[in-house]
């Protein structure tokens, strides 16, 4: 029998993991509400998750009305407020996630999470979904200090770190994904099932998968 080769995986969460798009609508809707703004459509809000919830919300203001001095700085607490009391109403894991997971657990790889969501809030997130202690790392945008975030190498290169070491691949949904991944030289996997902003093969991954019982598959002839 050939041994697995991946000691490390890691995954991207919103998105990729978890579909927060539902919860992290209602949360820019909220804030944007405060400010007298229609609300946005989940389709509308996909593409602006990515970069952290200052950018959503930044996003989301610009693409109704623009945004006013002083705006961004008064409503990010408020969208984080209303976030953290909501984190789960609609977050769901994808699905094959869980059944992926437990075969890396039975392959004795190790998984973790790099996120551009705050640690906090990842932490928040997975811990109310079960999956927090599946995870031997977790790294939020805010983990490393100002720009080592995606798609920065320095959280891919700290994950791999704080797992031990090895052989490490990457997984999540968005460009700044593949770029880290492609920064810290390991392979990226692309899920089309997330929150794509363009045809998945324009976004330039090593592989793409279309549901999470493709991924040990890939994985094992890799």
């Amino acid at each position: 029998m050939t041994a697995f080769p991946f000691r490390i995986i890691g995954f991207d969460l919103d998105g990729t993991l978890v579909d927060t798009a539902g919860d992290l609508t209602a949360a820019v809707n909220h804030a944007l509400s405060l400010v007298d703004r229609a609300p946005l459509t989940e389709a509308e809000v996909r593409p602006m998750i990515g970069l952290g919830a200052k950018h959503m919300l930044e996003q989301g203001l610009a693409a109704t009305g623009g945004i006013a001095e002083g705006e961004v700085e008064r409503l990010f607490p408020e969208l984080l407020r209303y976030y953290g009391a909501n984190i789960v109403a609609h977050s769901r894991v994808f699905p094959g996630l869980t059944a992926a997971l437990d075969r890396l657990d039975v392959l004795d790889v190790r998984t973790a999470v790099v996120t551009n969501k705050a640690e906090g809030l990842a932490r928040q997130l997975l811990g109310e979904l079960g999956l927090a202690d599946r995870m031997a790392a977790i790294i939020g945008g805010d983990t490393l200090g100002p720009g080592a975030r995606k798609p920065s190498s320095a959280p891919i290169h700290a994950m791999i770190e704080q797992c031990g070491g090895g052989r490490a691949a990457f997984v999540g949904d968005s460009i700044y994904d593949v770029m880290a991944a492609k920064n810290a030289g390991v392979p990226s996997i692309l899920v089309s099932f997330g929150f794509l902003d363009r045809p998945a093969a324009d976004f330039g991954a090593d592989h793409v998968i279309d549901g999470y019982d493709e991924l040990i598959p890939l994985l094992e002839g890799l």
